[in-house]
């Protein structure tokens, strides 16, 4: 019997259960894998409070890195302590899990498994959205919103790598340090300036190429203002609630506008497409162009005190649970 976060009912922290369970062998096509660290993410938040809506009871969490402790029939790529790491397999919030071979990559070993459980959901969102949903080039404009988030601070260092100029939204003046030594050339504070005039100034009245926004209802309809003609508005999270809905014409009055609202699960839903992305997270990773922060760890019996901090923006870059 190992343990695991186990919830059987929407709600907040307290439906969190520590809980036995029973870990079988891994059948055809899976690993058993032991957990070192696992990633906490808002989508978490999402999936306990009942935004997303997954079938009861369920285990949480989508991130992790641990050690292969065994294979089941028709596995290749892995053998019995191989070191891997993995973004949007459910199921994580637990000492061992069994898992689909196909959705673990392997970890360098130039990389801990503290490091590795923190930046796979969060690295591997930046690595789509800057190459692949908008891509980024030397001279593109953008602004992040919650750039001293765990994605934000791997964005800022990413997109600075890449020639990007970036307008980043933070809470606090402690959190504005943050992100500029992350690469924001510059931060707006959300609570004391207002986001879309300041950008506005900031760009001499043209808008940015891509807005970047994580946030939802708190940050619409501004970061659409944000935009120049043609801009796209990436609408990748929810921290503050759902984007209420809006009529699609008001994107033609704002100056032609493109929006969109992806998701990691869909840009590596190919094998190739998840390692090849892993692969350039790695890269950049292991070379140091960027850093990792993992500025919280928690055991994972208390993982409803990481959920009560990251909701109450307590925390600044990336939270690990620790069996």
């Amino acid at each position: 019997m190992v343990h695991a976060i186990r919830i059987h009912q929407n709600g907040g922290p307290e439906v969190l259960q520590w809980e036995s369970v029973d870990v079988p062998a891994p059948g055809p096509g899976q690993v058993r894998l032991k957990h070192h660290a696992i990633g906490v993410n808002f989508i978490d938040i999402y999936q306990r409070s009942g935004l997303y809506k997954l079938p009861m009871p369920f285990t949480l969490g989508s991130e992790g890195a641990g050690e292969v402790v065994a294979v089941g029939e028709g596995v290749t790529d892995f053998k019995v302590g191989d070191r891997g790491a993995y973004a949007g397999a459910l199921g994580g919030y637990a000492e061992e899990r069994i898992m689909p071979a196909d959705r673990l990559v392997k970890l360098p070993a130039s990389i801990d498994y503290k490091t590795g459980a923190a930046m796979m959901l969060q690295g591997m969102t930046v690595r789509y959205l800057l190459r692949q949903t908008y891509k980024v080039v030397p001279g593109t404009t953008m602004l992040w919103h919650a750039a001293a988030g765990g994605i934000g601070l791997i964005a800022a260092q990413w997109a600075r790598h890449l020639g990007a100029t970036i307008i980043g939204t933070v809470s606090t003046p402690e959190k504005a340090e943050l992100a500029k030594a992350a690469g924001c050339q510059h931060v707006i504070n959300y609570k004391t300036e207002d986001f879309v005039k300041r950008t506005k100034e900031l760009t001499n009245g043209q808008g940015v190429d891509v807005v970047y926004d994580s946030v939802g209802k708190d940050t619409f309809p501004g970061s659409l203002d944000c935009l120049k003609p043609l801009g796209l508005w990436v609408s990748f999270g929810n921290a503050s609630g759902p984007v209420p809905p809006f009529e699609v014409n008001i994107l033609q009055g704002k100056g032609s506008l493109y929006v969109t609202r992806p998701t990691l699960a869909t840009y590596v839903a190919k094998r190739a497409d998840l390692v090849a992305n892993a692969n350039d997270l790695f890269d950049v990773v292991s070379k140091g162009i960027v850093k990792i922060s993992v500025n919280h760890t928690y055991p994972l019996k208390d993982a409803g005190q990481a959920h009560q901090d990251l909701v109450a923006r307590k925390t600044t870059g990336s939270i690990v649970l620790v069996p």
